[in-house]
């Protein structure tokens, strides 16, 4: 790849009391490849101008708005090669139009957008103006959910039968929205989160990671959604029984109010011949169980490894590997996908490996069909193909 300087880039989100900006900017910065240079980080100018300082940014280069920032970024010779938007679910849209129609490429936070309309919008501009558009769908980022993909593909658990994957955690068990928490105040707005709270903030990774590690595509589900904590508009709890294609059956759940949980994402597929379990909160492990009780654990760094795991691999064997680095391995395929259009030629064979504009697409629909299955209390066709 012949790009011989790093990526510029800006940020539209990210400021004071938000969580996953933070994030974003370290997972950029982790393998010295791109620059912050630009941004507009809080609605409120006083805000977004203070956390520009504090990031060292040029104040010609944090402005009042994604529009404004979207136009001269474009304009300049030095302007930024893509943006990050890391804002609450309803800018998502409106924000990532901007740019692709800049002719900027886009790094964006889950989900897609509020609507299937925006989601669908959103896909027929990125190839309109033939822009990169990755989603940051971080969990398809650690390497041993990369070798459990492999091995799915490769046949090595036999014909798959049964998906269970969960998403629970605990930190809405109570009223967080009447505390000064940014977090879960936007989260359980129906006007910023869209038609889910539970279903779009975490359900949404558990259907990506089952996807991405099986391949499998959603036929039908029967969704049972609620609310707990009393006076909630959204629900912060999701129990949903699963066709995938092929005749896979099994189940998808996540929640936000199981007391004790904190982030204990984790998939298990059952094959013919052999099943493999993966835990976010234990991610440099990954189970293999067979007949009659066999069982190996695989750890990250090894050898025996596949190739696309050893690719996303930075640390030997033993030292931990976590959050930050899946983060990074899809802002750096990302960004030397980028990095190879600009510079005109084909990007690598494992670069192009992160979700895209239409991985969230399938990721809207499904929230939707999720939320619909639920109020009609039936189940419901979950079949999808987002444009182009």
């Amino acid at each position: 790849m012949a790009l011989a300087r790093k990526l510029r880039y800006g940020m539209v989100g990210g400021g004071p009391g938000a969580f996953i900006g933070a994030v974003h900017r370290k997972a950029a910065a982790l393998d010295g490849g791109m620059d912050l240079v630009a941004g507009v980080f809080s609605s409120d100018p006083e805000k977004s101008r203070k956390t520009g300082a504090e990031l060292f940014l040029d104040p010609d280069r944090v402005y009042g708005s994604f529009g404004e920032m979207a136009e001269k970024e474009a304009s300049r010779d030095d302007g930024i090669d893509f943006v990050a938007i890391v804002t609450p679910n309803h800018v998502h849209h409106p924000a990532a139009k901007a740019f692709i129609e800049a002719g900027i490429h886009v790094v964006c936070d889950k989900p897609l957008a509020n609507t299937l309309e925006e989601a669908e919008d959103l896909c027929r501009l990125v190839s309109r103006h033939d822009v990169v558009f990755a989603l940051t769908h971080n969990y398809t980022g650690y390497p041993m959910v990369k070798h459990a993909r492999h091995m799915v593909a490769a046949g090595e658990i036999g014909t798959v039968r049964k998906i269970v994957v969960e998403y629970p955690q605990g930190w809405l068990a109570t009223r967080m929205e009447d505390t000064d928490s940014k977090q879960a105040d936007w989260r359980l707005d129906p006007a910023r989160a869209g038609v889910s709270s539970a279903l779009a903030d975490i359900g949404s990774h558990a259907e990506n990671l089952a996807r991405y590690v099986t391949g499998l595509r959603l036929e039908a589900l029967c969704a049972d959604l609620t609310a707990f904590v009393p006076g909630r508009r959204l629900e912060d709890d999701a129990n949903i029984l699963v066709h995938w294609e092929h005749g896979v059956r099994g189940i998808l759940t996540c929640s936000q109010v199981s007391v004790g949980d904190e982030n204990n994402l984790k998939i298990r597929v059952y094959g013919s011949e052999a099943s493999i379990e993966w835990h976010q909160e234990h991610p440099n492990w990954l189970h293999v169980r067979r007949h009659e009780g066999v069982e190996q654990v695989l750890k990250r760094g090894n050898p025996y490894l596949a190739p696309v795991a050893a690719h996303h691999t930075r640390l030997p064997w033993g030292h931990p590997e976590a959050f930050i680095e899946a983060f990074a391995n899809i802002y750096v395929n990302a960004g030397r996908t980028i990095a190879a259009r600009i510079a005109g030629e084909a990007p690598g064979p494992f670069d192009t490996d992160f979700p895209t504009v239409q991985d969230g697409a399938i990721g809207v629909h499904f929230i939707h069909t999720a939320v619909r299955s639920g109020r009609e209390r039936a189940w419901v066709d979950a079949r999808y193909t987002p444009p182009a």
